[in-house]
């Protein structure tokens, strides 16, 4: 692993006890909103196994079990968001149909063609290697599966994008370093989205990727955005 890459890991490592709180709280619970909308994505394909790509503490990979009755793998960098993932799961009494483990966006240890669908909520703008992630995705995908993205993006209508710059470079790191023990973490965070290329760039690169059939759904005046392709 190298050194950009463990930090980023050893970050999310550090507020992974917080992390679920901080998420609702922050986004006022729209966050499971916009999972649940990511999710209805895959209810026309009726995938049977899914790979959650970033899967942090597992939100979405429990939101897609729950909903499709998919069985899921989850991937993640971060072994100490992972382990609030499987306690999370196993309190639920899921572990049987829900698989979190460590592992890599950009050499996802599976083989060609392995999963119904594959999707990513939240994790794509940390990838170290964007078209090498998208990449290791569609591999994994079986012809004609789908791939979903739900990531932020940056809201272009005045005054809500001077508003939503404000908050996510000044008062979310405040937050977060009020909650985490991580200071820096919710400041890297809001930075990310800023340098994430969203909208028709990501679009772009999908396509450039090899996806097919690229679309994208814009939700919450372009907070977030929900991005999928076929293979």
């Amino acid at each position: 692993m190298n050194k950009e890459k463990e930090v980023v890991g050893e970050m999310f490592n550090d507020i992974a006890p917080k992390y679920d709180f901080l998420n609702h709280f922050l986004s006022m619970g729209l966050d499971k909103v916009w999972r649940k909308k990511a999710v209805n994505q895959l209810k026309n394909k009726n995938p049977k196994h899914i790979l959650d790509v970033a899967t942090g503490t597992g939100d979405f990979a429990i939101k897609l079990n729950k909903v499709l009755k998919s069985k899921v793998t989850g991937v993640d960098i971060s072994e100490g968001m992972l382990k609030v993932g499987v306690e999370k799961i196993s309190k639920l009494g899921l572990s049987d149909s829900i698989n979190l483990q460590v592992g890599d966006s950009t050499n996802l240890s599976f083989k060609d063609q392995e999963f119904d669908a594959v999707t990513v909520a939240f994790g794509v703008r940390n990838f170290e290697n964007l078209n090498k992630g998208l990449s290791e995705m569609l591999r994994v995908t079986k012809e004609d599966g789908k791939i979903v993205i739900l990531e932020f993006s940056k809201p272009r209508l005045f005054p809500f994008k001077q508003l939503y710059s404000f908050y996510s470079l000044k008062v979310l790191p405040f937050i977060g370093a009020l909650f985490s023990s991580n200071k820096n973490a919710y400041t890297y965070l809001p930075k990310s989205v800023m340098a994430f290329p969203d909208g028709d760039k990501f679009l772009q690169i999908m396509e450039n990727v090899g996806y097919k059939n690229c679309k994208r759904k814009v939700m919450s005046l372009g907070i977030v955005t929900i991005y999928t392709g076929i293979k």
